[in-house]
């Protein structure tokens, strides 16, 4: 049975990818520090005899017994309003974490996958974006944090695969939606549904022009999966380049969740890119990969899931991280 890590499993993509790797056959370690992710995105899988999960911040060193095949570094906060709050460990979790799992894919002979994002091609200049492409980002601006450190791990993962012949992959993962989103972690799909659903108006930032592209969970975990078991070592996008504007968006969750908000319109934060659309050439060509959820069908899953959620939790304030401080 291959044993493979994922770091970041208590989190939104960590958490299917457990769920994936588990239908697999494979034996899974969950590691999280949760501080951004929820015990109750995997807690269906503690009765698993090939599930175990270790409570672990991965900027600390990261030890797991026994042999190892198989490596996937998703621990990071994934959310503006998340990472903007914990600015620092942001920094770590994509540097020091980073660094130290290179370190023991390397010891125990694992083949790696970490987690890359459309980010690192800032506000872009190219359109669509290729992986080609260098990227337009501000390195002391307040979203370089994330920026900035996904760059670096994409940096000293090729160094580790250059200098030390390391087996890596890079994937860089386009705007995601689905089950287990947190529906106050300030990213548009469960901001606009989650506001529809508690009866406010819907929240557009900037004149709402900005475009953005949205894969589906099961699309997003499939492409990642057939990325690390291929022999491609380069990074590599995975999303859906079924482009759209913020402001048709917002009117496509209003039709949806058959309301009558309003649209309002506030001020477009500082860095928030203008437009965000992969090209897929290389996923196609190399991975035999396009997404093949269509985004209406996908929302209604998503707004099911987002429904099902206790009052609780449909009112919950953002995530209070004063401790972390």
């Amino acid at each position: 049975m291959k044993k493979t890590l994922i770091t970041g499993a208590a989190g939104f993509l960590g958490s299917h990818l457990c769920d994936r790797f588990i239908a697999e056959g494979h034996h899974v370690i969950g590691m999280d520090n949760l501080i951004t992710g929820d015990l109750k995105n995997i807690e269906h899988l503690f009765p698993l005899e090939n599930f175990e999960f270790h409570h672990h911040d991965v900027s600390t060193f990261v030890h797991v017994g026994g042999d190892l095949d198989y490596i996937l570094h998703f621990a990071s906060p994934a959310s503006p309003i998340d990472y903007l709050k914990i600015p620092i460990e942001t920094l770590k979790v994509g540097s020091l974490g980073t660094l130290n799992l290179l370190g023991l894919a390397m010891n125990k002979n694992a083949r790696i996958l970490v987690a890359s994002t459309s980010e690192v091609y800032g506000d872009p200049l190219v359109h669509p974006q290729n992986e080609d492409y260098y990227g337009n980002v501000s390195p002391i601006g307040p979203r370089g944090v994330y920026d900035e450190a996904k760059r670096f791990m994409e940096s000293i993962t090729m160094a580790y695969h250059r200098h030390h012949g390391l087996d890596t992959r890079i994937v860089r993962i386009f705007n995601t939606y689905g089950s287990r989103m947190r529906l106050n972690d300030g990213r548009v799909v469960p901001a606009f549904i989650g506001q529809a659903l508690r009866g406010q108006d819907l929240t557009v930032f900037g004149d709402g022009s900005q475009t953005r592209s949205f894969t589906y969970i099961d699309d997003q975990v499939e492409g990642i999966y057939r990325l690390l078991m291929s022999d491609y070592v380069e990074p590599i996008n995975i999303g859906n380049p079924d482009e759209t504007t913020i402001l048709e968006f917002a009117e496509e969750i209003i039709k949806l969740t058959g309301t009558d908000q309003k649209i309002i319109f506030k001020p477009l934060p500082q860095d928030d890119p203008l437009q965000r659309q992969p090209d897929i050439s290389r996923a196609k060509e190399i991975l035999d990969w396009e997404p093949r959820v269509p985004r209406s069908e996908g929302l209604k899953q998503v707004y099911e899931y987002f429904k099902s959620l206790s009052e609780e939790e449909l009112w919950k304030a953002h995530r209070d991280f004063s401790n972390n401080k």
